[in-house]
């Protein structure tokens, strides 16, 4: 469901995984439908009903519009299929929760997409939690830096820097505390430089404070304007001393000259490059989960409470106050 950008490196994932066949395409854009089509050797989908209800179809990949998110997941679930949904479920928590609603009992698998979960290097650092290699954690810094600000048709339609491009971030963040809840989140946005984001009363600027309940600092900062590249960094630091998962390069070559030092090759310049490992391993995870008949890594639940941690950063930016947090 959905051909657009991330729709049309999903389909190409689906088609090149040895257990998967893409069967139907469904966007409202035939021309990006068809495309999809062509590439993939799929057939175009009349209507979501067509695809979603096909004998012939065992699960639903969403990376439509996000405000057709909960309808197509609500539609896939009654339906006895699976679900694979991209980041965020919806916008609105009340949609999210009358979702949940609306599906319960149904129990078919249901994924979202916080593929950061699945780099390697995040999950790394991650494990060094779990395995106390760095003795008990005492702090997180999550640097999340676009290499440039979105058009203003995106930024019409995303739901504001914290719900779009920080939501990542506060779902990494909990990936990487596990069972320790975060209860309390300060945070504080700016405009400096796009004035497209001016315009939608957004940000391209912002700065987090969160804690968990057993006292872990976490530090988020996100910029829209990075202009060396994608710039994602996770850092956990700890009692016994400190893991990086750090920016990646295409190649690992270093050049030394009369006139400079440590020369390498910047950084992937936007997600698809950065992720594009974690993006298939991800979509390996989920069909690993319908083989087996397991549950997934990144729940319908995990969707939602990244969503609640967004909404108190709103929260406490408009209040100027640290908020609490509830789930």
């Amino acid at each position: 469901m959905g051909a657009g950008r991330i729709g049309k490196m999903h389909a190409k994932i689906i088609s090149s995984h040895p257990n998967t066949n893409l069967k139907y395409v469904f966007d409202v854009n035939s021309k990006f439908a068809n495309e999809v089509a062509t590439s993939t050797s799929c057939s175009v989908a009349n209507s979501p009903e067509e695809a979603i209800n096909s004998k012939n179809v065992d699960a639903i990949l969403i990376a439509s519009a996000t405000p057709t998110h909960t309808k197509f997941i609500t539609m896939s679930a009654n339906a006895g299929k699976a679900v694979f949904c991209e980041k965020p479920i919806d916008l609105d928590i009340n949609k999210v929760n009358e979702c949940m609603k609306n599906i319960k009992g149904t129990k078919v698998p249901i994924q979202i997409g916080f593929n950061r979960r699945f780099d390697a290097s995040h999950a790394k650092a991650q494990q060094a939690r779990v395995n106390k290699e760095i003795g008990e954690l005492e702090m997180v810094v999550i640097t999340s830096r676009d290499p440039e600000a979105p058009g203003i048709d995106y930024l019409k339609a995303a739901g504001g820097f914290f719900r779009d491009t920080t939501i990542h971030d506060f779902d990494l963040t909990r990936f990487i505390l596990g069972n320790d809840p975060i209860v309390q989140i300060s945070a504080f946005g700016e405009v400096l430089f796009d004035k497209n984001a001016q315009k939608e009363n957004d940000h391209d600027t912002a700065m987090f404070i969160l804690k968990s309940k057993k006292g872990v600092l976490i530090h988020i900062n996100n910029s829209r304007r990075a202009v060396y590249g994608y710039d994602q960094r996770v850092e956990i630091f700890g009692s016994k001393g400190m893991i990086i998962s750090n920016n990646q390069t295409p190649t690992s070559v270093e050049k030394f000259t009369n006139s400079s030092t440590n020369i390498k090759d910047p950084i992937h310049f936007f997600f698809i490059e950065r992720y594009e490992q974690a993006y298939k391993d991800q979509f390996n995870e989920f069909v690993k989960c319908l083989v087996n008949k397991t549950k997934p890594k990144v729940t319908f639940e995990d969707g939602r409470n990244a969503l609640i941690i967004a909404n108190a950063a709103y929260e406490s930016y408009k209040k100027g106050k640290v908020v609490n947090i509830s789930f």
